[in-house]
């Protein structure tokens, strides 16, 4: 698929999404968000299997992980043909393929919806490389908020050290080599990430974040996710039937 396609799609994606973004749906979305390095992967993961274990209806989506751009997405890459606005838009058409196929059907289904990045993951990235808050915001504003977004806070410094220790190479865009931030890799990772974490900070107590503290422990974390959770959410209606939990195919997604 061209690029030029793959960005219609975005538009016409959005204008068939005319929702009613306040209706109650029986499902229930919850979002974790945060720098890379953060270790919101690992915590939406532990809440992910204790709900599948206890036999609760479940589905995982993570960013960039629609079949339908994949391959477009890894050729613009590969090639550094991606603007700051053309990379936006690839990864709202993303999202919205996701969003029109799985997160709302599956909300609509009675579904506890786990997602590994939501639409702020775009409002920070986008947001850090210039593109127009009020235009990224519109672009995404089909998408229903989450019932619960959880917002792992670490130190900027710590979670680079997490991403540099298990990824010592660092890729063209995630790093920010393509604002020309700084020539070196490892300096520009840190200038952008630093963008990202401000736009974080910013969006917390607009879209009512709950902050959790990414330095503890995880098992600590996980705790402190599941009390929240419980709070929060009933439990007994979603309990599966037939103790059977719906699994789409999966698409690793990648920053």
């Amino acid at each position: 698929m061209r690029v030029c396609s793959v960005l219609e799609s975005s538009l016409e994606t959005k204008k068939r999404n005319k929702l009613d973004l306040s209706a109650k749906l029986p499902g229930r979305l919850i979002a974790v968000e945060g720098l890379d390095g953060s270790g919101k992967s690992t915590q939406v993961y532990l809440l992910r299997r204790w709900l599948e274990l206890g036999g609760y209806k479940v589905f995982f989506t993570e960013w960039n992980s629609s079949s339908l751009v994949k391959n477009t997405t890894k050729r613009a890459k590969k090639e550094q043909l991606l603007t700051p606005t053309t990379y936006a838009l690839i990864h709202c058409t993303d999202f919205a393929d996701r969003y029109e196929r799985q997160i709302y059907p599956l909300l609509k289904a009675g579904y506890i919806v786990l997602a590994d990045r939501y639409v702020y993951t775009a409002f920070a990235r986008d947001g850090a490389r210039g593109v127009d808050r009020d235009w990224i915001a519109n672009a995404y504003s089909f998408a229903r908020p989450p019932d619960i977004t959880f917002f792992f806070k670490v130190p900027l410094e710590k979670a680079l050290s997490r991403v540099l220790e298990r990824k010592p190479k660092l890729k063209h865009y995630s790093s920010g080599m393509d604002m020309g931030f700084s020539e070196d890799p490892y300096q520009s990772f840190r200038i952008f990430q630093g963008k990202i974490n401000d736009e974080y900070v910013k969006m917390a107590e607009r879209f009512n974040f709950i902050t959790i503290d990414g330095s503890l422990a995880p098992d600590i974390q996980q705790r402190e996710v599941r009390k929240i959770f419980l709070r929060m959410i009933s439990l007994k209606d979603f309990k599966l039937k037939n103790g059977l939990n719906l699994h789409l195919p999966a698409n690793r997604g990648k920053p």
